[in-house]
């Protein structure tokens, strides 16, 4: 095993006995560790585990300290370190949870199976989860390569047994899709999903694939299927003993009968019985495995799973034995109160392991126990042990001043010193200022042997320093020097694409087709005439009128986006209201766009301040941002920086979720503006809001001298008069507050910069004043919510934007469930979230009852700090309640959905709501990001009510919901409706009402249009040729069965406008959908060849009889010479009749129509071109 960091472990053997604890644990394969505190746990765990040449297990008590081990580890051994997540032990029926723990955790397993020079952390609690063996998992795992052959059917019903979802459209982890001879698979072991080719039963391919474009990436030789759940249950078993399970439900029935508990008893038997009746039929459901202790399956915890020859590391036995024991009582309380309402027979209880076992089992390992401060739990001890003398650094060295301070106390004790910087520049710079005051550093990329009193920097990341003082050796962490050193980026193989279009279009869905009007979209349905066949689209409109839309003229219709849950009023056909309301907005776009024109003319024109470039200063303060920063972040603050060393006055739009990092750009921008000696005002629409900003602004900015205030209600009389005073002569730089800094006597010394959040929540008198100043002074807008792609492309260079799409690194996406309504879940959830002392909201969307929903919650969880808050309550009672909430005063807020989306409540990390089915996606998707913003795991539960009989609306909506977990349709709608309300926002209500009336995808077609014209950039007028030839052009369903993806393949043949579309669509149906059928290929030969009469001015190509006829829009757009030289190339073949062309193919062979035709386009075309 290479030693990477051989001159940072290397003083270890100085350490008085370190030799002969080696050996001894060698030996006796045990051993004990007392003094060393948490700091520096993983340099030891590191020197020993080089000592015997195997990479480490790790075992520590939360999931806190397991992040930040893991941090530490990846430093210290590289790529390969993991973190084994926790997972929830639920006992409910959920519909659908979250994958990515569950995939996370079986990736884990499988790198212990296969690779054993990985580092692994793993929490404590873990071990409480029963897996399948490792043996039962090998056995399941199937590995295919070019030499393999497959049967479809049994792969199928593998895949099924093993935990993956059959699926038309692989999108998700865990899910398999089979396209006749193409199977696309993907794994939870792997990032991208992979897509094997058949040829009958032999391998042709097997390729990974992007599940965003469905496109191939790459090849590759072979592939192992991994489960994807971590129990493979065998049904047949369960089956085989559900005379067990009928027993004991029968004998918990007649205890509870003679108990008059008639709530259980029902309980039992809509839950007990209803799961006897799937396992009689064979049937899979959720929670099907806690029915295994009823079986002789042997489940194991992940200790099976580690090799028996690994040393195990246990991070404070004592802590880890609590935290188990813990965890399993407040599990085993729960389940005794579920059995005795009647949601679980008796031995279900048994389904998890024991602690008792569990100590059992680690005792018989190979184990070193790290402790800090007291002895070794009893299961455990040992008589090895290893005594230090250690402590971590307390002192955080925000300057030079404070560390020069501490060196020359290490200096006097003797102690060398080790410096880990994240770059070498950093390093450098502290060096010279060093050395200015007399000592001696060096930076080394490899450490070597180590000098008492020598200072060495070297490139490294842990997240806190120490002192060993019996060998006088200091590390000091990037943590602690000058804040957090990020670490490098890593940049990834592969990089994902933006989902470009949210369109899926399906039966029931409205329509807009651009000539006549809204509709209703009821499927494709193929027309015979004379023989051809010819796929359709049938649109509903009003009075029930239908129209059928040729297949190829499907570049005319786009799906109608307009505001979640409003139905647009469907077009009559035959009136020219549909023509009367586009004009209405084609007015509109054009005003629009003029004045959009004009604003930025007027920008252009008005001179500001331009501030200096960047200084050492500016590096330093950002440098003490503790957290990477995301792509799109560095290119915002890129952007804001160039537009204020710029003279034009900057008007800048920053658009990112919540959490993505938008106050962090403005926070730089801000200190930028206060370096170059000009005044700052930060707008906020909440003096919540201001309030957190006011704490986050002063922290990072104080320390450098820097004086921030705050004006809102929150403040005294006497210091509002005093902050309007330091605004009016200077000595106050930075002012955080709400409308109440845009009133009168507000006078700024020196103002250079306005950054404004959330402008659409400020009213009309308000937005007037922020008009004003921005012709005045460089501003930024911040907004949550995002702006549709196409609109933001058409503003370029109009509007300046910066698009923050990329989630922090650090972001842990949060386990989403959707379940029937309960109580005893709703308790068990609650009680979870304050024993790890967190906090939840619990939104109850009817203010009527709200109180005695909040007194519920109180009975249930009567150890909780229950209130409640809602729109109606005053400004300054809701103020007071979330200001208790984020002070940790209240457990859980029961809420209707008006809690702020911007505000940053770390600690609330549960949300459960209640009715999910009566709201609308997107407004799910903005109440999940409230929790989930701190390094725990959040969880949001979507609730609807028991038995409840959905109404198509809901029921289409919860579907929708149910793949609301992953990248579904859920999230897709979700963010759809967002935009639009982003876009909204950005050009005004009264645009919104245009929206609405057309559909967004032509309104921004009609303004991307309106711009173009109003910039002097010639949009020609669109024609819309019609193709008729009496050929076989469609998409057969043996070829693509699913009419969604059918749809999308349509779309995109009907979008081709060159060879190379044709080329980019024909290798996509290759690559997802296999050998391209000829009523295919002629569909997308049809759509090029319209493409290209389309530019050549041709209306109509129409077949009669044994002729081709180009009728010409208006009048014939060939050239002369352009006629002249195919006259004379196809003699009597061509000629002119009535101004349209006429092209004789009685002599051409049926199958060669369409390319003689194309053939005789593209001459045209080319000689057209050429002549010109």
């Amino acid at each position: 095993m290479e030693n990477k960091q051989e001159g940072l472990i290397s003083p270890l053997k100085k350490i008085n006995g370190w030799s002969k604890f080696v050996n001894n644990v060698i030996m006796n394969k045990k051993g004990e560790i007392h003094g060393s505190v948490n700091a520096c746990k993983t340099h030891l765990i590191t020197g020993l585990a080089y000592e015997f040449e195997q990479t480490p297990i790790i075992i520590t008590y939360d999931e806190i300290r397991a992040k930040e081990i893991y941090e530490d580890m990846k430093f210290l051994f590289g790529e390969e370190v993991y973190l084994y997540p926790i997972r929830d032990i639920l006992f409910y029926d959920a519909d659908v949870h979250s994958m990515d723990i569950t995939a996370e955790r079986m990736r884990i397993l499988n790198i212990l199976i296969s690779k054993q020079n990985a580092v692994v952390i793993i929490p404590i609690e873990s071990f409480l989860n029963p897996l399948s063996s490792k043996e039962i998992w090998k056995e399941n795992q199937i590995t295919i390569d070019e030499t393999s052959n497959i049967d479809l059917e049994y792969l199928s019903s593998h895949l099924i047994k093993i935990g993956y979802e059959r699926v038309s459209k692989v999108e998700a982890i865990g899910q398999f899709a089979i396209r006749g001879s193409i199977v696309d698979i993907f794994s939870p072991s792997y990032i991208m999903p992979y897509r094997i080719e058949l040829w009958d039963t032999e391998i042709d391919s097997i390729r990974r694939f992007n599940p965003l474009t469905q496109r191939t990436i790459d090849k590759v030789k072979n592939l192992t299927i991994y489960p994807n759940q971590e129990i493979i249950i065998p049904i047949e078993k369960i089956q085989a003993n559900v005379q067990s399970i009928t027993d004991d439900m029968n004998n918990l029935i007649s205890k509870l009968t003679n108990d008059n508990n008639t709530m259980a008893l029902q309980n039992i038997k809509d839950r007990a019985q209803e799961h006897i009746s799937e396992i009689n039929e064979g049937n899979r459901f959720q929670g099907l495995e806690t029915y295994l202790p009823y079986t002789d399956v042997k489940l194991v915890n992940i200790l099976n799973y580690i090799s028996k020859d690994k040393v195990i590391y246990i991070d404070e036995s004592l802590k880890c034995k609590e935290k188990i024991n813990r965890v399993w009582y407040e599990y085993k309380d729960s389940m005794i109160e579920r059995l005795a309402y009647g949601h679980i027979l008796p031995k279900q209880i048994e389904f998890i392991f024991d602690p008792i076992k569990i100590w059992d089992t680690l005792a018989e390992r190979n184990y070193i126990c790290l402790l800090n401060m007291g002895s070794n739990i009893e299961e455990l001890s040992v008589s090895n042990t290893l005594e230090i003398r250690a402590f971590e650094n307390t002192t955080s060295y925000k300057t030079i001043d404070a560390l020069e301070k501490e060196l020359i106390q290490w200096q006097q004790s003797g102690n060398a010193t080790i410096i880990l910087t994240g770059l070498k520049a950093k390093a450098e710079r502290i060096i010279d200022e060093l050395e200015e005051r007399g000592f001696i550093a060096n930076y080394n990329e490899i450490l070597t042997d180590i000098l008492p009193n020598q200072i060495i920097f070297t490139k490294g990341s842990l997240h806190k320093g120490f002192t060993y003082e019996d060998i006088k050796l200091n590390i000091v962490a990037d943590n602690d020097l000058f804040g957090k050193e990020k670490a490098k980026k890593k940049s990834k193989k592969y990089k994902g694409s933006k989902i470009e279009s949210f369109l899926e279009l399906l039966p029931g869905d409205y329509v807009v087709h651009e000539i006549h009007g809204i509709g209703v979209f009821e499927g494709i349905e193929q027309i015979i005439v004379e023989g051809i066949h010819r796929d359709n689209l049938k649109i509903r409109y009003e009075g029930d009128s239908t129209l059928y839309i040729n297949i190829n003229q499907m570049d005319m219709v786009q799906k109608y986006i307009g505001s979640e849950g409003n139905a647009p009023k469907l077009s009559k056909l035959g009136t020219a209201d549909w023509k009367k309301s586009k004009a209405k907005v084609k007015k509109a776009v054009e005003d629009i766009a003029k004045d959009l024109i004009d604003l930025y003319s007027k920008r252009e024109s008005n001179r500001g301040f331009s501030y200096e470039l960047d200084d050492i200063w500016q590096k330093e303060f950002e440098d003490l941002f503790p957290y990477v920063e995301t792509e799109d972040q560095l290119d915002a603050i890129v952007d804001v920086k160039k537009d204020m060393e710029s003279d034009k006055i900057m008007d800048r739009l920053i658009c990112g979720d919540v959490g993505y990092g938008k106050t962090e750009v403005a926070i730089r921008a801000t200190f930028k503006a206060v370096m170059n000696k000009k005044q700052v005002a930060y707008l906020v629409p909440t003096t919540i809001l201001a309030q957190q900003h006011f704490q986050r602004f002063s922290e990072r900015m104080e320390p450098h001298g820097i004086k921030v205030e705050m004006l809102s209600r929150f403040r005294t009389p006497k210091q509002i008069k005093l902050t309007l005073k330091g605004l009016k002569d200077g000595t106050v730089d930075i002012v955080i507050g709400t409308h109440r800094l845009l009133s009168k006597d507000v006078e700024f010394k020196d103002l250079g910069l306005i950054i404004i959040d959330e402008e659409q929540r400020f009213g009309v008198t308000h937005k007037e004043k922020l008009k004003h100043l921005r012709t005045e002074v460089d501003a930024i807008t911040l907004t949550a919510t995002p702006i549709p792609r196409t609109l933001h492309m058409s503003l370029i260079g109009i509007r300046d934007m910066s698009l923050l799409e990329q989630a922090p690194l650090e972001r842990r996406p949060v386990q989403t469930y959707v379940m029937e309504y309960s109580e005893d879940f709703i308790k068990d959830a609650i009680t979870r979230e304050i024993n790890r002392d967190g906090q939840v909201f619990f939104l109850y969307n009817k203010v009527k009852d709200i109180d005695e929903m909040a007194g519920k919650i109180q009975k249930l969880v009567p150890q909780a700090k229950v209130t409640f808050a809602h729109g109606q309550m005053s400004e300054r009672e809701l103020e007071h309640i979330m200001l208790d909430f984020i002070n940790k005063e209240i457990t859980v807020l029961v809420c209707t959905t008006i809690i702020e989306t911007g505000l940053d409540i770390q600690n609330a990390n549960t949300i459960i709501i209640n009715d999910a089915d009566r709201m609308g996606l997107s407004q799910l998707y903005q109440l999940r990001g409230r929790v989930g913003r701190s390094n725990k795991v959040a969880y949001a539960y979507l609730m609807y009510a028991k038995n409840k009989v959905l109404k198509e609306v809901a029921e289409k909506r919860l579907q929708a919901i149910k793949q609301f977990t992953q990248l579904g349709s859920g999230f897709k709608i979700a963010m759809r409706d967002l935009e639009i309300r982003g876009a909204g926002n950005l050009l005004g209500a009264q645009q919104h009402g245009h929206m609405e009336a057309i559909g967004y995808e032509l309104y921004s077609k009609m303004l991307k249009q309106a711009i173009d014209t109003e910039q002097g950039i010639k949009v020609p007028e669109p024609l819309e040729t019609i193709i008729e030839i009496k050929i076989n052009a469609f998409i057969p369903r043996t070829y693509i069965v699913d009419e969604i993806q059918k749809l999308d393949i349509y779309k995109k043949i009907s979008s081709i406008q060159n060879e190379k579309d044709v080329i980019e669509v024909e290798e996509e149906m290759e690559d997802r959908y296999g050998e391209i059928p000829n009523s295919t290929r002629n569909l997308v030969d049809i759509a090029l060849l319209k493409a290209m009469a389309n530019d050549l001015g041709i209306s109509k190509l129409s077949q009669q009889d044994n002729q081709i006829l180009l009728f010409f829009n208006n009048k014939i757009t060939l050239l002369p010479q352009t006629i002249q030289t195919l006259f004379e190339k196809y003699k009597r073949s061509i000629k002119l009749t009535n101004g349209n062309i006429c092209i004789d193919i009685k002599e051409i062979n049926k199958k060669e129509i369409l390319s003689y035709i194309k053939n005789i386009i593209i001459e045209m075309k080319h000689l057209n071109n050429y002549i010109n």
